[in-house]
């Protein structure tokens, strides 16, 4: 009897999901395998982790690593293991490397047939497309909001917030104003920040200034 691996994975804000819990993907896993005859040897996971990079998913390596060959890795959908293309065919062909097979319930594909192959690497493009649409539309709505003043979290440096609407902060719009003269004078972000944190000059709510914070201020349009 062939062995697989299952491999299951929640966001904190998929916890509480109908249809993609932890436990409802592991039954699905388990019911996959007992009809398609397969033993399986274990079900790893990754709990409250978003769909982020092969490297900060330790239950995901450690499932790719365990499936050896005429094995086969198990997902409940493509969107559990990878959130860009780049990742999925990457884990693609380790698993392919290995003999395996890698197998996702809700697309019903599988890379043992050269249809799934295909049909696996299609949508693996086209869940990437929707995610860049969707970050694009965020985006426009940011910039949208920007270009009406109006608030968005957080709150930026030369600004307050006053009943939806970002009015200027006349301390902060000059602090703002140092920071970019010094920058167009030649001054590193890190010497900007010592400065200002040498002056007894307060960022936002009172916090240091650090490279990170200069940085964020000059690539901030709405001071532009």
């Amino acid at each position: 009897m062939p062995k697989a691996i299952g491999y299951i994975r929640v966001s904190t804000t998929e916890q509480a999901t109908e249809g993609v819990s932890l436990d409802a993907q592991r039954t699905k896993i388990t019911a996959w395998a007992v009809a398609n005859d397969y033993q399986l040897a274990a079900i790893y996971e990754d709990a409250g982790i978003t769909g982020t990079s092969l490297d900060k998913r330790p239950g995901l390596r450690t499932a790719i690593e365990q499936t050896g060959k005429g094995m086969a890795l198990v997902a409940y959908s493509i969107s559990r293991i990878a959130r860009s293309t780049r990742d999925m065919l990457q884990i693609a062909h380790q698993i392919q490397g290995k003999g395996a097979d890698l197998v996702s319930l809700t697309e019903k594909i599988d890379t043992t047939t050269a249809a799934g192959k295909m049909v696996f690497r299609m949508l693996a493009v086209l869940s990437e497309f929707e995610r860049d649409v969707i970050a694009e539309r965020t985006t426009g709505a940011l910039a949208h909001k920007k270009s009406k003043l109006e608030v968005y979290s957080p709150v930026p440096l030369g600004f307050e917030a006053h009943d939806g609407l970002l009015l200027r902060s006349a301390a902060e719009t000059e602090v703002v104003e140092r920071i970019r003269s010094m920058r167009s004078e030649g001054h590193s972000l890190r010497k900007i920040a010592a400065h200002l944190n040498e002056g007894g000059i307060a960022g936002k709510n009172g916090g240091k200034f650090h490279a990170s914070t200069i940085r964020a201020v000059l690539a901030n349009s709405i001071h532009r």
